[in-house]
């Protein structure tokens, strides 16, 4: 009698943690966009505030300079040098005459930020960069040599995509179209984040399913280089 309590509180036990296993296997996420381990804010920093609309002035005011650039630089036909001259050309001199205009007045002016990059921001930045530019020079010497024509390959395809890609759109409509999605597109995915990677979970997995079966009937039969022939 005892043994028979025993063994179903032992099944009882055993249903009750495979049920809240699999009801916490249900309830985490299984995919997150980018396979990230960090929130949003916390990726992107001091800049989280604009990019993600907590400053909304400050965020409407980069779409709208960013459109007002873009229309001048596209429709004027002016170069970005002489653009950009003018506009300096005209800031320094209002600034400066407004100095002077309220020494005159015994106006006292409000305070301007110093602007200074610290030794802190140049190492960060510059630890960053190396490490970057490292990679992609590894990069290029492995193709120069020969040494892997998977990533010989890869690379072709990536800069023909980005060939077409700017065959359709100038340089400044790149750049327009890469600031107006980067200070919008983040915003919506931390607003409707849940939703996002549910569906981004589904569509990866379809898409490595593809890739898959790429790899194994088209990749993988790419040498990674060809081999050398021996001298006779």
């Amino acid at each position: 009698m005892e043994s028979s309590q025993q063994e179903d509180c032992s099944s009882s036990s055993s249903s009750s943690s495979s049920s809240s296993s699999s009801s916490c296997s249900i309830s985490s996420p299984s995919y997150r966009l980018f396979v990230r381990h960090q929130s949003i804010r916390q990726i992107m920093g001091g800049a989280a505030d604009i990019i993600l609309w907590k400053r909304r002035h400050v965020s409407f005011g980069i779409i709208v300079v960013a459109t007002c650039a873009w229309i001048l630089f596209e429709w004027s036909g002016l170069s970005f040098l002489s653009v950009s001259s003018d506009v300096l050309l005209i800031l320094i001199v209002f600034l400066f005459l407004r100095a002077n205009y309220a020494v005159l007045r015994n106006k006292q002016l409000l305070p301007l930020p110093e602007l200074e990059l610290t030794e802190e921001m140049v190492n960060n930045a510059a630890a960053s960069f190396r490490v970057k530019i490292n990679y992609m020079l590894l990069m290029a010497h492995d193709i120069t040599i020969g040494k892997d024509f998977r990533l010989f390959f890869k690379v072709v395809v990536c800069l023909w995509f980005l060939s077409v890609i700017g065959s359709f759109f100038s340089f400044f409509t790149l750049a327009y179209i890469g600031t107006i999605l980067s200070i919008t597109v983040p915003a919506l995915y931390n607003k409707y984040e849940e939703h996002i990677d549910k569906y981004a979970g589904v569509v990866h997995q379809n898409i490595s399913k593809h890739y898959r079966i790429v790899d194994e009937n088209v990749i993988s039969r790419i040498p990674r280089s060809f081999p050398k022939e021996k001298d006779t």
